[in-house]
């Protein structure tokens, strides 16, 4: 009976969001450990639902799992965060040791204080306390790669979509990996980089250069070819191993490295495509509003919190409060517990002066007064529709909705993204009497919202994942990565 142990470390770090992400935001989203955490998760749209219909086809395997955990993205891991998960799957392993194989279910962008490169980091500790024992990984598609990892792992996947709606069928291309190595199969794998930084816009599975990409990587799916998919890179981890690859996993080593060459060079050839120009908030709210009939997205993607945003910057908030937008508009949404807490003890139906945004820090702008009633009051929790982590369980902690005059505000307690259509039945937001849903938000709000939206606007604004890579502080990336884009040679 083959009994594999599981551990799971999902972080998207951003080197330049100025709080470091602290034990909180991993307990309050997922901290899960043991056989009935992992029953909880079957029919999830996430890795370990994947794990569990992998399991369930296969009712003569096992599967502990040590410790899984995730967060939303933020900034670098704070140290002692990432040393106890390792402290505690390390242990899990030697205590149930000999495994039959191990399943790692990893981001490939994670960042933390002491190791700019964690998911490499995390992978050595684990080849070398398990020896030989077959050992596979899943990634996002975000991942900054180290070809490193290659010959540490004995197989890997990688989502295949952006928004990221296949992370359970991951998770299974990664388990079929592992079954095969299991039962005695050599597997080779190669990572090849590109020495460029990318923006992730035009990287969606819709359409566009990236999509091209995939479209390529599926054709060299064939043969000795198990695994290929390429890598699009996360452009504001501060990181060595920055920026796009491709990836591929064969049962002969040449056509690894030959698919995997051919993937990067399809990037290389694409990367002009990938350049993105974006106009002001006061330019995209006049398009916005002159959008046909329906609701319209505008969007702030310098503060999208799945980039690692804090969800408290004042660029698009102050432009809809100078411009008093003259149609029904939720904006979503801003991070702040003291206000929250303001609201609570003011109580329904009540009206004061706020202030808003910049608590955080003020580094991308003062805050903004707002004098608004409270309009409605929650507890925070509600499950996701999906299609992205569809069946996960949410929890914002206590959330306020702020009123004034046409312009509704949403502020939650943790920082979760407002990227499922649950988030605003929970406030009360009717979609389809809203004419302008102003959000922190970037290409994962498509998933859930391209076809409910008349018109998707997109601006440029100071915040953590700001358009402009050459004046940020990089460290380990070299600056001629950051380039304009041009066809790599």
């Amino acid at each position: 009976m083959p009994r594999i142990a599981v551990a799971r470390l999902w972080f998207e770090g951003n080197s330049f969001t100025p709080v470091p992400t602290g034990m909180e935001a991993f307990r309050s989203r997922e901290w899960l450990a043991g056989a009935a955490d992992l029953a909880a998760q079957a029919g999830t749209g996430t890795e370990l639902g994947g794990l569990c219909a992998f399991l369930a086809a296969r009712p003569g395997w096992q599967a502990a799992l040590l410790r899984a955990t995730s967060a939303q993205p933020g900034g670098p891991i704070a140290a002692a965060v990432l040393d106890a998960w390792l402290a505690e799957v390390e242990q899990g392993l030697r205590a149930g040791a000999p495994w039959d194989g191990v399943y790692l279910s990893l981001h490939g962008a994670c960042v933390a204080e002491h190791e700019p490169a964690a998911d490499l980091a995390i992978i050595r500790r684990v080849r070398a306390l398990i020896g030989d024992t077959p050992l596979v990984a899943s990634f996002d598609f975000h991942g900054n790669m180290a070809p490193e990892i290659a010959t540490l792992l004995d197989g890997a996947s990688v989502y295949r979509s952006y928004p990221h709606v296949d992370m359970a069928e991951t998770a299974d291309r990664a388990l079929q990996l592992l079954e095969r190595r299991m039962a005695g199969e050599r597997l080779h794998g190669a990572i090849v980089k590109l020495p460029c930084v990318l923006h992730s816009f035009h990287m969606r599975s819709a359409g566009g250069p990236m999509a091209e990409v995939w479209a390529e990587a599926a054709v060299l799916r064939h043969g000795p070819v198990l695994e290929a998919a390429p890598f699009g890179g996360f452009a504001w981890s501060d990181t060595p191993h920055a920026g796009p690859c491709g990836m591929a996993w064969a049962t002969d080593p040449v056509a690894a490295r030959e698919a995997a060459t051919a993937i990067a060079e399809a990037i290389a050839a694409r990367r002009a495509r990938f350049a993105v120009t974006l106009p002001s908030p006061e330019a995209a709210l006049a398009t916005a509003l002159a959008a046909p009939a329906g609701l319209v997205a505008l969007l702030d993607p310098a503060d999208n919190p799945l980039s690692g945003g804090v969800a408290d910057t004042p660029g698009l908030l102050r432009t809809l409060v100078a411009a008093g937008p003259p149609v029904e508009t939720v904006f979503a949404f801003l991070h702040d517990p003291v206000a929250v807490g303001q609201a609570r003890e003011a109580g329904e139906g009540a009206t004061r002066r706020f202030t808003l945004c910049a608590r955080t820090t003020d580094a991308f702008g003062p805050p903004v007064p707002l004098e608004a009633t409270v309009e409605r009051l929650t507890d925070g929790r509600f499950v996701n529709d999906g299609p992205m982590e569809r069946g996960m369980k949410v929890d914002l902690g206590p959330t306020c909705v702020l009123r004034a005059g046409l312009l509704r505000v949403i502020v939650t307690t943790r920082k979760e993204a407002a990227v499922d259509p649950a988030f605003f039945a929970l406030h009360g937001v009717d979609l389809r009497a809203t004419r302008l849903l102003a959000n922190k938000a970037k290409n994962h709000f498509r998933a859930a919202f391209a076809e409910r939206c008349a018109a998707i606007v997109e601006c440029d604004c100071p915040g953590p994942a700001a358009l402009d890579l050459a004046a940020l502080p990089f460290r380990h990336v070299k600056r001629t990565m950051l380039a304009p884009a041009e066809a790599l040679p």
